[in-house]
Formats: structure tokens, C-alpha cells, sequence
């Protein structure tokens, strides 16, 4: 039995889906199944049920899969543990990001680190905000940068980086461009261009309208910032964005904040304790890049 198999394992029954997990260890679909297969003959009992779409741990797996994640840890913690006596600080860490949000400071962080720390190999993925923060909580992500409308996920360890009000776009001659005043009974009078469910912006909007028992017109839903102002800058609808991001398209969207809508949309770093030498010192360069 080997610690790769226990981590190919591990990773199959969190991501339910052997293509997935090949993504996550960077390795080859065939490569995971033949390892996973030498455990199981190993082991003499099958730990999937692979007679469905998705990949569903057996009696035998379930029971396995403590051990094997206790097994992953324990060998986890004699690098560390040798990491902090020696001074190097080696590993894989791997960062999520939430879709269509590109925060420089981040890959400040990231480069800084890396130049620092070059034993920890570095991994970043996008993902919406809701499955990134189950990422985190399961272990299969370390860090993860979210955007939320809330306080930080219970039972994680959190760092708001932004908090700012929402605004609408919309290009010049449209009948919101010329208000002083915009609230969410005007915004909602108009076809709304927005991102989608999982994102922090999405969230406060929707949280907003359930308040004040108002039901959106989402005309489009795009994963980016960019993709949203695009298209209300064509007149597809009224674009829902941060301030920040509003600014960058200022030069064909007039922004007014909505009025009657004070939470602000966050983005955060959330992370699970007890964390690995490496990621306490990637924190450390988040906090200086974000500072």
C-alpha cells in the first residue's frame, strides 16, 4: 500500500468522479484507476461503485476513508514537523479562487511566496464561492479567496480583503443614468445583467431583493466582471457590480450606487486551522500584498 494510492482514494471519493480527480493530483484518469484498482486487490474488497455517473464509495470504501485521510495527515505532519526544525518549508499547497474575479494582490502573494518558498508546489483553481468554501472545509483546497454577503463561513478561519456597495451600470442615455437616487424597486423595474448563484455580488442581491419581497428580472448571467459590463454597455440590461468593478468600465457605464442596499459584498480569504507551516507563511505574504 502506498501513500499515492491513499491520496488518489481519498481524492476520487471527495470529488464522487475519476476525471475530477485526475484534475486534482495531476495525473492521469487510467493512472488513478490502476492505482486505485492495485488497492482494492490489495485490500481484497472494492471501495467504488463505479455502476453509476458518479464514482460512490462502497461499504468497505466508507469505512476506509478515515484511515486513509488519517494516514495522509500523519504523513503530512512528519514533513512539517521536519520542515520547522530544518527551517524549509516544502509541500503542495493548492489556493482557490473565485470565478471571473481577478484581484492582483493575490498574485502578489503568490509570486512572493513562491520566490520565498520554492519547495511548495502551488496550485490555483476557480470555482464559485459556495463549492470553493466546501472545498476548504473538506481539505481538498488550502486557502481560498470567496465572495460572500455574509460574515465568514462558520468553523473557518477568515480575512475580508474588500467590502464595498453594489452599483448598477448602464451606458449613457439609459433612464437610470440621469437618477441621483437608484433603489432596488427602480433596478428591478429593468432587465438585470448579473453574475450567478455562488457569487458574493449575487448573494447580496438576491438577499436584498427577499427583504423588500421584490423578484429580479435576470435577462443574463456572466462569470466575470468584464463579461457583465460588456453586456449592459450593449444594452442587454442593467449591470449589477461592485464599485471597484464598475470603475474599470467607466469610460462607457455610468455607476450609481443602489440606495436602499447597505450590505456590502465581500471578498475573503477563509482557510481551515490547524493549517501547514506553508500555508502560515503564505498568509503572512497575503496579509502584506492585501495590506
Amino acid at each position: 500500500m502506498e501513500l499515492r494510492q491513499l491520496e488518489y482514494f481519498v481524492a476520487v471519493a471527495e470529488e464522487r468522479n475519476f476525471t475530477r480527480a485526475a484534475e486534482r493530483v495531476h495525473i492521469s484518469q487510467s493512472g488513478v484507476s490502476a492505482q486505485i484498482r492495485r488497492l482494492e486487490h490489495e485490500l481484497g474488497a472494492e471501495l467504488f461503485d463505479r455502476s453509476g455517473r458518479t464514482a460512490t464509495l462502497t461499504v468497505a470504501g466508507k469505512a476506509a476513508l478515515e484511515h486513509a485521510r488519517a494516514a495522509l495527515a500523519a504523513a503530512g505532519a512528519v514533513g512539517q514537523a521536519v520542515g520547522e526544525v530544518t527551517g524549509l518549508i516544502r509541500g503542495r499547497l493548492t489556493v482557490g479562487m473565485v470565478v471571473g474575479c481577478t484581484v492582483t494582490p493575490l498574485f502578489v502573494a503568490l509570486a512572493g511566496f513562491h520566490r520565498a518558498h520554492p519547495g511548495v508546489e502551488l496550485a490555483l483553481l476557480e470555482d464559485n464561492s459556495d463549492r470553493l468554501v466546501e472545498k476548504v472545509r473538506a481539505g481538498a483546497v488550502d486557502l481560498a479567496l470567496i465572495g460572500t454577503a455574509t460574515a465568514p463561513p462558520e468553523g473557518l478561519d477568515a480575512l475580508t480583503v474588500v467590502s464595498e456597495r453594489l452599483v448598477v451600470a448602464v451606458p449613457p442615455g439609459h433612464p437610470l443614468a440621469d437618477r441621483r437616487r437608484v433603489t432596488l424597486r427602480d433596478l428591478v423595474a429593468h432587465p438585470i445583467v448579473c453574475m450567478p448563484p455562488g457569487t458574493g455580488l449575487r448573494a447580496v442581491l438576491d438577499r436584498a431583493c427577499a427583504a423588500q419581497d421584490l423578484e429580479p428580472g435576470i435577462a443574463l448571467e456572466a462569470g466575470s466582471a468584464d463579461a457583465v459590463a460588456d453586456l449592459a454597455a450593449r444594452g442587454l440590461g442593467v449591470g449589477v457590480l461592485s464599485e471597484s468593478m464598475a470603475t474599470h468600465h467607466r469610460d462607457r457605464l455610468t455607476a450609481r450606487p443602489l440606495d436602499d442596499v447597505d450590505t456590502p459584498a465581500l471578498l475573503a480569504l477563509v482557510w481551515r486551522s490547524p493549517h501547514s507551516p506553508a500555508l502560515r507563511e503564505l498568509l503572512v505574504h497575503c496579509g502584506r500584498a492585501f495590506a
